[in-house]
């Protein structure tokens, strides 16, 4: 049975990944600060973990032996405007989460990965994509994304025997994208699920949209 690790797993994105790989046979592992009901209702093992802990998410990876898939999907939007120094601090924090820990993370877990000839995914966003921003705005969450897109690069480059990938999950019915979002999250998931298992060394260290379109850096 393949293993997979979820992070962010306690609702919109991550819970339905969480859902989709357990119905489709999966060994989940999935993390979240905090449980809830949803997720608890799955029967998959749940463990708490703090993303801006770092030492925390350093050690965590350390318990796998063999993983088949990292989805490292948990983040933050951080403040929307940034003109101050509090703003900047907790800009600084958006980056710990959403750049710095699944990096560490995706490190953690990488010889559990490589005996499982697996795959290194990060939930990504077309907002950090730099030649697609002609709106500007929401600096935090976009300069994170566009971050976490460059480090995975590094990633896929420096590890050429492991499929590494940036997902963007196309706008969601989530509390992050708000309900006039035109897709509903088992859409987007299922669709990049697809994407992952089509997946092969040649595209390692890529950019994908959730219908599997290329997303320009």
């Amino acid at each position: 049975m393949p293993k997979v690790l979820i992070t962010g797993a306690n609702r919109g994105l991550g819970l339905e990944f969480v859902r989709q790989y357990k119905d489709a046979g999966w060994d989940v592992v999935s993390t979240a600060r905090e449980s809830g009901p949803e997720l608890d209702d799955l029967g998959v093992e749940v463990e708490s973990l703090e993303m801006s802990d770092l030492d925390a998410v350093e050690h965590f990876g350390k318990r796998f032996d063999r993983l088949d898939l990292l989805i490292a999907n948990a983040g933050t939007y951080g403040p929307r405007d940034v003109r101050d120094a509090k703003a900047g601090q907790k800009w600084a924090q958006t980056f710990v989460i959403n750049t710095v820990a699944p990096f560490l993370l995706a490190q953690s877990v990488l010889p559990a990965v490589k005996s499982a000839r697996g795959k290194l995914i990060a939930v990504s966003t077309k907002m950090g994509s730099i030649a697609d921003n002609n709106s500007g705005g929401f600096i935090a969450y976009r300069s994170s994304k566009s971050a976490l897109n460059s480090a995975w690069r590094s990633l896929a480059v420096d590890n050429p025997d492991v499929v590494c990938a940036v997902l963007h999950p196309g706008w969601v019915q989530t509390r992050m994208g708000g309900s006039s979002a035109p897709l509903e999250p088992e859409e987007s998931i299922a669709g990049m699920r697809k994407v992952i298992e089509s997946l092969g060394p040649e595209q390692s260290g890529g950019f994908f949209a959730y219908d599997g379109a290329e997303v320009p850096w």
